[in-house]
């Protein structure tokens, strides 16, 4: 799945950027080292486009399968 542009380099400030995550929540898991990867310049905080895409692929969940367990 492809929703950034694989070539961009995403500031934190960027509204794009709320559809994984609020800009706190990204904030808390840049802290906890989760998350996409990031790179920081100083205190600016940027994310590549093709990072984020592969985190979200990573983080997909496939829902036409059955839980181990449930039915």
């Amino acid at each position: 799945m492809r929703i950034f542009d694989n070539e961009r380099l995403y500031d934190d400030s960027d509204c794009e950027l709320d559809v994984i995550a609020t800009r706190a929540k990204r904030a808390q898991w840049r802290h906890k080292r989760v998350g996409p990867p990031f790179v920081k310049f100083g205190r600016r905080v940027k994310y590549h486009g093709a990072d984020l895409n592969t985190w979200i692929d990573a983080n997909r969940v496939q829902t036409n399968e059955p839980l181990q367990g449930f039915g």
